[in-house]
């Protein structure tokens, strides 16, 4: 597997200052592709401190040059898709390139700085949208505390279903619905059955978030060619956060093949795709199993992949209501959780789905399912911190909440953090909740 290189150095710093600065999200050890809208015309960049990297106009000033020049040129049109198609060496060779270019000390600092203001723009002034075009979306059900908790909900004696340490279970999204943070999440209407019972049609009562993180294919694979466990990361592009909205009331009552109409009214996701090369420095174990879970599938068992297919990101979930918005007060804090939760790897996730040859490609989104853990903070949807709305969830200033209400708004942040590495995080991804339409 890809080794750490000088472009993860603690020590590197950037001459743009917001980048040095303690807790920022985009470094100069990360720089995460995103694509945004300007002046009318969709262009891809890269994020550092509180600029973005205007690719066009990089490349137009002569600063990028080889493997990095074709990677910018396949970004020509504003979609990543063709640079996630490439080889990886391609992104690797311009994450390598502008490292130099936006170090303080680098080689080319004079030319850089000749060319700031044509390359670099102010990340508050841009109108982020999709970094591609999503073809395919799959979301996963990998964690055994948020599996768990939901069958207890239900009632089932068996609350965790047969299969759930043998394979990772998932179903398919709909990749047409989703939008990038920021777009107002519309209430959906569905079919569910009321207080009393009886089967409605109407604005769905239990709105629900749902912590994630999504993994974009790369390279993808032909039709019928598995992709073997440890060269799985390989077709991994990157990472971003994900926040798969759930209309509970729907989705229980209508769940019989798995979730439809309760999940495919939105998805959020953050813009910016932090590079699977970025956290190399943040790769852990998976995630351990415990005495007596089935020993695993040779073809989800890969010694790179036990050694460090886990990752240390640490995520958070903010919930902010109009009243507290009204009265000037900060969101509150309802969830912070770990990757690590998750009782399979994305790695065994993107395995086992090409698995049986289904062929993915470049830009499809894999969702890692609902990032819960034990304890009750890392409770990532309303309805675990409410233990299904029998304990509403206090938030501080008199309200309470059962399920999410028309005008809330949810944000997610996250955070890579392992070791010596300078921290690196992934943006926000916001939704607020807008009333059903008639």
């Amino acid at each position: 597997m890809k080794q750490c290189n000088a472009t993860h150095d603690p020590a590197r710093r950037s001459w743009v200052e917001s980048a040095n600065l303690p807790g920022a999200d985009f470094p100069i050890q990360n720089l995460p592709f995103g694509v945004f809208t300007e002046g009318g015309k969709r262009r891809a960049g890269v994020a550092i401190g509180d600029r973005v990297v205007d690719l066009d106009a990089a490349l137009a000033a002569g600063l990028l040059d080889g493997d990095a020049a074709v990677a910018v040129e396949a970004t020509a049109g504003g979609t990543l898709n063709r640079l996630m198609a490439l080889e990886p060496r391609y992104a690797s060779a311009l994450r390598a390139q502008l490292s130099d270019l936006l170090r303080t000390d680098g080689p080319q600092l004079a030319a850089a700085r000749a060319a700031e203001q044509r390359i670099l723009l102010d990340i508050g002034q841009l109108e982020m949208q999709l970094p591609c075009d999503i073809g395919d979306f799959s979301d996963f059900l990998t964690s055994l505390h948020h599996t768990e908790r939901h069958g207890r909900f239900k009632g089932l004696a068996d609350p965790l279903p047969a299969a759930f340490k043998s394979l990772p279970i998932a179903y398919h999204g709909r990749a047409s619905s989703i939008r990038v943070s920021g777009a107002e999440v519309i209430r959906p209407h569905g079919q569910y059955k009321d207080a009393q019972g009886q089967v409605v049609f109407g604005p769905a009562p239990m709105l629900d978030f749902e912590l994630e993180l999504g993994a974009f294919v790369g390279r993808g694979n032909a039709l019928g060619t598995p992709i073997p466990i440890d060269q799985a990361r390989e077709h991994i592009f990157g990472y971003c956060l994900l926040n798969d909205w759930s209309a509970k009331s729907i989705q229980w009552w209508e769940q019989v093949l798995g979730p439809f109409l309760g999940k495919s009214f939105h998805t959020s996701i953050a813009p910016w795709i932090v590079t699977e090369e970025a956290l190399l420095p943040f790769r852990l174990p998976a995630p351990a199993r415990a005495p007596g879970d089935p020993a695993l599938l040779a073809h989800l068992d890969g010694p790179s992949d036990q050694a460090e297919g886990g990752i240390a990101i640490e995520l958070d979930a903010q919930l902010s209501t109009a009243k507290q918005r009204s009265a000037g007060q900060q969101p509150t804090l309802i969830t912070r959780t770990h990757l690590q939760n998750l009782y399979w790897t994305f790695g065994q996730m993107l395995t086992h789905h090409a698995s049986n040859g289904c062929n993915l490609r470049p830009g499809d989104l894999i969702g890692s399912g609902t990032i819960s853990g034990e304890s009750d903070l890392a409770r990532a949807c309303i309805t675990e911190l409410t233990n299904a709305s029998r304990d509403p969830l206090q938030l501080g200033n008199g309200e309470l909440r059962t399920a999410l209400e028309d005008g809330d708004e949810m944000i997610f942040r996250a955070r890579a953090a392992h070791g010596g590495a300078v921290p690196i995080g992934f943006g926000e991804c916001r939704g607020r909740i807008r009333a059903a339409r008639h």
